[in-house]
C-alpha cells in the first residue's frame, strides 16, 4: 500500500463565475409596453399608406417597411416583456 495517498479536494472553481439570464439594458427591454404601442402605430400607418396611397410606388415602398419595422418592432417588444411565473 502507498505510504503517499493522494487525496482529491472539493472543488475549488469560482462558482459566481456562472453566467446568468440578465438582460442587456437597452431602451427597448426596459419599455416594452411602450414599443409595442409604436409597433402598432407603425402597422396602422402601413395600413393607411397601402389603402391610399398604394398607386404611387415610393408610397407603396414605404407601407412595406412601416409594415415589417412594425411587426418586428411588436414581436421584439413582447419578448423583452417579463413573464410572470404561475405557481
Amino acid at each position: 500500500m502507498p505510504t503517499n495517498k493522494h487525496k482529491r479536494k472539493a472543488s475549488t472553481k469560482n462558482k459566481s463565475t456562472a453566467i446568468k439570464n440578465v438582460q442587456s439594458p437597452g431602451l427597448i427591454t426596459t419599455h416594452p409596453k411602450t414599443f409595442a404601442c409604436i409597433g402598432l402605430f407603425f402597422v396602422a400607418l402601413g395600413m393607411f399608406l397601402l389603402a391610399t396611397e398604394s398607386q404611387n410606388n415610393a408610397m407603396f415602398g414605404l407601407a412595406m417597411i412601416s409594415l415589417i419595422s412594425g411587426v418586428v418592432t411588436i414581436i421584439y417588444a413582447n419578448f423583452s416583456t417579463p413573464k410572470k411565473r404561475t405557481h
